[in-house]
């Protein structure tokens, strides 16, 4: 599966991160890794689904808010 350039970007700050400063809290840079990822697999599945009601788009928001679906 090919990469967006902000996941390939990230992965790369990443790598940096962690060969040269491998005693630094990464965990911004993992963050920053995930939240990128699912970017573009979210922009993926909502570019191939049909569009979503308005409560779908609720429940949704709210999982990524941190709530119950």
């Amino acid at each position: 599966m090919p990469q967006t350039g902000a996941v390939a970007s990230a992965k790369g700050k990443l790598a940096v991160a962690r060969r040269w400063h491998p005693e630094s809290d990464d965990s911004p840079l993992r963050r920053d890794l995930a939240s990128a990822k699912l970017e573009a697999y979210v922009a993926r599945v909502v570019a191939e689904a049909p569009p979503l009601t308005q409560e779908q788009i609720d429940r949704v928001a709210g999982l990524l808010r941190g709530g119950a679906a």
